[in-house]
């Protein structure tokens, strides 16, 4: 669940790109007889279009469910070949058929009836898709359960299309691994520039996937920038929600104390709306009990085209370090346009953390008991259930596992995995205090803002690090055609603040344009 924000290299990984069928219950669909449906209005449609053609008429979830697969055999196995998508649920046309037929009975469940989503391969699902983090280990790992998320995906009547392909172990198997990255699933390609541009990680597949029109919403993960950074490269919306607000069982782990998951949308509306749908309290995940009160069914009643008016937002200039000439040039444009919306833009802020917090000393030690718990309880016939188990898994098949090497899986598993070394406990508090105490509670009450605004996924480790929220939204494409996003930042459980601002900016730029895949092969 860690950001990657390199170029990608070339896609010599990608899947087959054989022709796709679907297999329905001893019937087989040819995805060239969907719908013309899919061809036109399809692209771009939101989750409120969909359910207003869906209860005139004009479709059903099943042919919504073909139409996207079609795409995906056309642009995700053909054509450009994104390799966005892992895994598709063989159940998926059946799902969606039983979700029309309840709709005819009775109506819709809610806004996310029938409308196809896909997660990422660190969520677990149980059903017949396998839940993998993109590794070959855990290739014919069936999750025990379904994850708190899926469960609430299912409850919601959303048909779980498949699995998102990913930065593999969510980027915390090594260095310099390309973003996008897995040893089962190949390279994702960004849909704007592929092998040009990077495609962000480690929710990588997730953003690419809605940004490509293959699915109408996504579901990613963060640890630090893995849901910003796919989302500011695929130029979609991403939201990194308050760790606590979304319960983190049954997810693949890394760092308990900043893992979080998320939604990844083609609009804020869209996010909002999924965002409702995942959050809440779960027994089974105790931080989330911090949400009573707090986390809400529907986000959507908060975005307000005017919430910039008014506004106070704060530029920490710390996060434009990395920038280069045409995004700094792109961010200064940003920042006159939330100006002549009416917010008063405070710029700069100070905010040395921001490049300060870059020792990720205190994930090296959660993450070996965090994940030896998960894999403890995976079924017999799985390969690895252990940390050393997966280190000497790799080890025996270099040519594929090791592309890369598997230097943080040596280096945490030299931890005792039990949290007690002073290291770790100092690491712990220092994040705390530079990312809450000293950063972003520093800044914002300073300067009584409503949120900081930084470029991407630019200065993710701060909020990552005090577990707070970011809403990240296209901000269009500097003069070489990259994507590059808005964030907003503030404060545990300011997701209603900032998505209204972030609405607020979409429905003023109206800056994402959608790739041209036709011209991508």
């Amino acid at each position: 669940m860690l950001q990657k924000t390199q170029s990608t290299g070339g896609h010599d990984e990608k899947v087959n790109c054989a022709a796709a069928v679907i297999h329905d219950a001893g019937r087989f669909f040819a995805v060239s007889d969907t719908p013309a449906f899919a061809h036109d209005w399809l692209v771009e449609a939101t989750v409120s279009e969909l359910q207003e053609a869906m209860t005139s008429g004009k479709v059903t979830s099943t042919g919504i469910v073909m139409a996207y697969l079609e795409r995906i055999a056309k642009y995700d196995r053909e054509g450009p070949c994104l390799n966005t998508v892992l895994e598709v649920n063989p159940d998926a046309v059946q799902i969606a058929e039983a979700l029309d037929a309840e709709r005819s009975r009775s109506g819709p469940r809610g806004p996310l009836h029938g409308i196809p989503v896909l997660v990422k391969d660190n969520i677990g699902t149980h059903d017949k898709m396998h839940t993998s983090a993109g590794s070959r280990a855990l290739a014919d790992s069936y999750a025990p359960e379904d994850s708190f998320v899926a469960g609430k995906l299912r409850q919601a009547g959303a048909v779980i299309l498949g699995k998102a392909n990913m930065t593999e172990w969510a980027n915390f198997l090594t260095r310099n691994m390309p973003a996008g990255y897995s040893s089962r699933g190949g390279q994702v390609l960004c849909p704007y520039g592929p092998g040009k541009f990077s495609c962000g990680g480690s929710s990588s597949g997730s953003g690419a996937s809605v940004a490509a029109n293959l699915v109408t919403v996504a579901i990613g993960t963060e640890t630090s920038g893995s849901i910003l950074s796919p989302a500011t490269c695929n130029s979609v919306v991403g939201i990194k929600p308050t760790v606590g607000l979304v319960s983190r069982r049954g997810i693949i782990p890394i760092m308990t104390s900043q893992d979080t998951a998320g939604p990844l949308a083609r609009t804020v509306a869209d996010a909002a709306i999924l965002l409702g749908a995942i959050a809440g309290v779960d027994d089974g995940d105790p931080v989330t009990f911090t949400s009573i009160d707090k986390a809400h069914k529907d986000y959507t009643r908060f975005l307000d085209s005017d919430a910039l008016k008014g506004a106070r937002l704060g530029v920490p200039r710390e996060s434009f370090s990395r920038l280069d000439p045409d995004q700094i040039a792109l961010m200064e444009s940003l920042i006159h346009r939330l100006r002549s919306e009416g917010a008063t833009v405070i710029d700069p802020v100070e905010m040395p953390e921001v490049n300060e917090l870059t020792d990720n000393t205190a994930m090296l030690y959660e993450f070996k008991p965090a994940l030896n718990a998960y894999l403890s309880r995976l079924a017999p016939h799985v390969p690895v259930h252990t940390l050393r188990d997966l280190i000497q898994f790799n080890a025996r098949d270099p040519e594929r596992m090791l592309k890369y090497g598997q230097v943080l899986f040596t280096a945490a598993d030299e931890k005792s995995g039990n949290l007690t070394e002073p290291e770790y406990v100092r690491s712990r508090a220092r994040d705390v205090e530079l990312s809450r105490t000293r950063g972003i509670d520093r800044v914002i009450n300073a300067f009584s803002l409503d949120a900081l605004v930084v470029p991407g996924n630019f200065g993710a480790g701060v909020s990552a690090r005090a577990g707070y929220p970011s809403v990240c939204v296209p901000g269009g494409c500097t003069a070489s055609g990259q994507p590059l996003g808005l964030t907003f930042t503030a404060m545990a459980y300011s997701e209603p603040v900032l998505m209204s601002l972030a609405y607020a900016f979409e429905q003023a730029t109206k800056c994402r344009r959608p790739p041209d895949l036709d011209n991508l092969a």
